[in-house]
């Protein structure tokens, strides 16, 4: 019966493989799966016929398939491992007393060694080896060291800002996320523990948008931390012990037009002044769902009245194309010079007729609006009048903006117009402003310059994340720089006083031929400091056995794929890196002082599908309200989907995330880790180090200690800055998609404070708490 259902087992296995074989030469793809196939279809007659010749073709088998294994992919464990998933095994069973008995031997001794079992068992003890040694082999990661800081690096630019405290969402406008705090330290990271554990109360209804997410970054301000919730409510906590002192609900009322429900952070600001009890002296500042901008008096949480109306701007007001949920900020304003800047999220690909892209700046006392940057009429900044509108479906800036009070500028990351994936009738202002980062005064709203990331984008990559600012020396002097990550890998480090490049970019020839009606771009910006993916070959895909691997190579070889920026197109394009992107709303943490940035790289591709529309009001792509990805009044939908195997792993081989340490004055990485374990991904939790991508930010300290929560597994880990070694981790009760912060108590230690309350779209564990950590007293 073991060789009847071993021969079986094998006819099976090679007749899948024989037909996904031959469709696969039809498409240009390998001929490996259909030679695998006819090897393993004889081996299954042979045993049928119980032939001891089917251990000697199934011995020729596993060598051939290791041979090319490791050929293809050499001694790198993930990618050899499903290529012997059920080779190696299968072999070891056919050498089983069960099998070899009934293959014409009386007896399982030695003289079955002689004959036919003999090569097979010298097939299965080299798969064994090769196993041994791909595991012991550490293929991806870059085991280096950042060099020690200069004598003469500056010190953080912006200290206006206390060194135990964090006032903006990267602690300052600058948008470094480093504290200078130095009390934990790689020698006693190790010892962290919780201090406190606090719930919100705010969790998933239903009905919400599956991008409920919970990726705030709080404030600490005095002894007070302050926070939002998915749900729009602010909280305040006293720091030590993170006990409630106070909640506000701004009633956001639940809609199914919403495609995001999150809340990043809060924008913090005190007013000069000798009163130090003067109501809403200081103020916080929250938009919500409902595209309201709201002053709350940050000791009691009490409307400000005299912002706006009753303590309140409206964000739709001079707004076209009103559609409630289309458009609301779900990142906070930045603060410069007594003016409050904001943007705000548009819905993706619903139509080409949406909400303005506009930046607007309103007195932080008065609410009162000062000017506005419309991307669609970048020369008019001063306030249009009640009775105008924005230009509709502008690029738009849903992420952070930065903020140099010294220069007068703010700089804003851009994204697309809609529709994202579909470009052919763009304006002339769009085509200037997607992608881009823009420098606009403070004081005017001008702009002073900009500076594009990617050329007619068709790929969603909008800058993502806030620019963050520091001063590098170079060798002409004292620098004032931006750094700048971006969804397709490349970090643009730029004088963020003209936006001209520190670390060279150059020109790049791009794949051409757009869909009808489109056009792309003949070249697009690398630079000299990037992370972007290599083109994927064969040998990149991957699989849990080599029956999904080879359904993954069917598919690649289905699409049109001619690296990164291949254009959208009806057959099916694949995009990588997809429109996850490299870095994403986390962005980085700079070292000011190292002169060095923490990054997170991260792998996942996306297929890009664009769906010729008949009319106006057919669904295509989905299935209910908002509608993404309809692109009504275009020529397509388009269709967005993982690029995973039939049984939902994704067809690149891991990692699929890293950590990553980078000298600014050269742009020369000098570690590479991959990250992040499998364990609240697969379906039996084992913590396999295979590295998983990251959403949410890193934050850095004077002590030498980067901390990070947004990976795929639930925990909160902290690592060497100088090596990007793992010093720590904690477990988290749910997804930890944000980005940690730090900060001084009234007690003297410094606490490291992370939310842990998942993301809806990339499906961790959802929750609402909030906990911080410190030292042993």
């Amino acid at each position: 019966m073991a060789v009847v259902i071993s021969g079986v087992l094998c006819l099976i296995l090679g007749l899948v493989l024989a037909v996904g074989g031959v469709k696969l030469i039809g498409l240009g793809g390998t001929w490996y799966f259909a030679v695998l196939g006819a090897g393993f279809l004889l081996t299954g007659v042979l045993l049928l016929a119980r032939r001891r010749a089917a251990l000697w073709v199934y011995a020729l088998v596993m060598l051939g398939a290791l041979g090319w294994a490791l050929y293809e992919v050499g001694f790198d464990w993930w990618q050899l491992a499903p290529r012997g998933s059920l080779i190696a095994p299968l072999g070891l069973w056919l050498l089983t007393p069960w099998v070899v008995k009934r293959l014409g031997w009386q007896h399982y001794g030695a003289h079955v060694w002689g004959g036919s079992a003999l090569p097979l068992l010298l097939a299965v003890v080299l798969w064994g080896a090769a196993a041994v040694q791909a595991i012991s082999t550490d293929t991806h990661d870059i085991k280096g060291m950042l060099p020690a800081p200069l004598a003469s690096a500056p010190a953080a630019a912006d200290a206006q800002v206390p060194a135990g405290e964090w006032h903006a969402y990267g602690r300052t406008q600058h948008g470094t996320r480093y504290s200078p705090l130095a009390q934990i330290t790689p020698s006693n990271v190790d010892r962290l523990e919780p201090v406190w554990h606090y719930r919100t109360g705010d969790v998933r209804r239903p009905g919400d948008p599956e991008e409920t997410t919970y990726e705030v970054t709080p404030l600490m301000v005095d002894d007070s931390l302050y926070l939002c919730t998915p749900h729009n409510l602010v909280i305040a906590l006293d720091a030590e012990t993170g006990e409630e002192r106070w909640r506000f609900d701004p009633q956001v009322p639940d809609s199914s037009n919403r495609q995001h429900l999150t809340c990043r952070g809060l924008a913090y600001h005190a007013s000069a002044g000798p009163d130090e009890g003067q109501a809403c002296r200081q103020r916080l500042f929250m938009p919500t769902a409902d595209a309201r901008l709201i002053a709350l008096d940050a000791g009691t949480g009490e409307v400000c009245p005299a912002f706006g109306d009753k303590g309140q701007v409206n964000l739709w007001a001079n707004m076209p194309n009103v559609t409630e949920g289309f458009y609301y900020s779900t990142s906070p304003p930045v603060i410069a010079n007594d003016l409050l800047i904001i943007g705000g999220a548009v819905n993706d690909n619903i139509s080409p007729s949406e909400p303005s892209g506009v930046i607007r700046a309103y007195d932080v006392i008065s609410g009162e609006l000062k000017w506005n940057w419309d991307p669609g009429n970048p020369e008019r900044t001063e306030p249009i009048g009640p009775d105008e509108t924005y230009v509709e479906s502008t690029p738009n800036s849903w992420s952070i903006s930065s903020a140099d009070e010294a220069l007068g500028l703010v700089y804003v990351p851009l994204g697309n117009p809609a529709t994202d994936q579909w470009g052919g009738e763009r304006s002339e202002s769009s085509e200037r402003f997607s992608s881009s980062i823009v420098a606009l005064e403070v004081a005017t709203g001008r702009l002073r310059w900009e500076f594009q990331t990617v050329h007619h984008d068709l790929w969603d990559m909008d800058v993502p994340a806030q620019p963050s600012l520091v001063d590098i020396q170079t060798a002409e002097g004292l620098v004032p720089a931006l750094v700048a990550p971006t969804k397709q890998g490349d970090i643009y480090v730029l004088d963020r006083r003209s936006g001209e490049p520190i670390l060279p970019v150059r020109e790049v020839p791009a794949p051409q031929g757009a869909a009808d009606g489109d056009w792309t771009a003949p070249t697009q910006p690398v630079s000299a400091l990037s992370y972007a993916p290599p083109v994927l070959r064969d040998k990149d895909l991957w699989g849990a056995t080599f029956v999904d691997q080879m359904m993954c190579h069917i598919q690649f070889h289905s699409l049109r794929y001619e690296g990164r920026y291949t254009p959208p197109s009806t057959q099916g394009s694949l995009i990588h890196p997809g429109n996850f992107g490299v870095f994403n709303w986390g962005g980085v943490a700079v070292d000011p002082v190292r002169q060095m940035v923490f990054s997170t790289p991260a792998y996942l591709p996306f297929t890009s599908t664009l769906v010729p529309r008949e009319d106006d009001e057919t669904t295509y792509v989905s299935e209910r309200e908002p509608y993404l990805n309809e692109n009504f009044g275009a020529p397509f939908a388009v269709k967005l989907e993982a690029f995973v195997s039939p049984i939902g792993l994704p067809c690149t081989a891991p990692p699929w995330g890293y950590v990553a340490g980078a000298d600014l004055r050269t742009g020369k990485t000098h570690w590479l880790r991959k990250n992040g374990t499998v364990r609240d991904r697969a379906p039996i939790p084992l913590p396999f180090k295979m590295g998983v991508p990251s959403l949410g930010g890193p934050m850095l300290t004077a002590g030498g200690v980067a901390f990070l929560s947004g990976t795929l597994d639930y925990y909160l880990r902290a690592y060497d800055v100088t090596t990007g070694r793992e010093l720590w981790k904690a477990r988290l009760p749910a997804g930890g998609q944000a980005t940690p912060m730090t900060y001084e108590s009234r007690s003297g230690r410094q606490m490291v404070v992370v939310v842990a309350g998942g993301h809806g779209s990339l499906g961790t564990r959802a929750g609402d708490s909030v906990i911080a950590y410190a030292l042993p007293q």
